[in-house]
């Protein structure tokens, strides 16, 4: 279902470890707004809500809610460092248009 790249689960037990949270879930997440209808989450939480789905990619257990579930079908999330920063980079099959930034997103109506 989704896919974390290497770089992206190195980026994310360093994470977990810097903030204390080394047994944590990965929630990842769509919200409405961004200027492209859609904007991706990514947190860290303790536990799993009624609603989630847990998977697992890479080592990192991610914690998935079922209404983000359809959205996300085939997400490939990755990381990079270049010139102008790091950060994540997600590869969503489903994304129709994508803004520059790369954290919003638009789905088929």
């Amino acid at each position: 279902m989704i896919q974390l790249s290497s770089a992206a689960a190195t980026e994310i037990k360093r994470l977990q470890k810097i903030n204390d949270h080394p047994r944590s879930y990965l929630r990842i997440a769509v919200r409405s707004g961004g200027c492209s209808d859609l904007h991706y989450v990514l947190e860290f939480t303790e536990s799993l809500e009624t609603r989630d789905r847990e998977y697992e990619s890479q080592g990192i257990i991610m914690a998935i809610d079922t209404e983000t579930e359809a959205a996300i079908q085939g997400l490939r999330l990755d990381y990079s460092e270049d010139l102008m920063g790091g950060g994540f980079r997600f590869h969503n099959p489903n994304a129709i248009q994508s803004c520059s930034c790369g954290n919003s997103f638009s789905l088929a109506s």
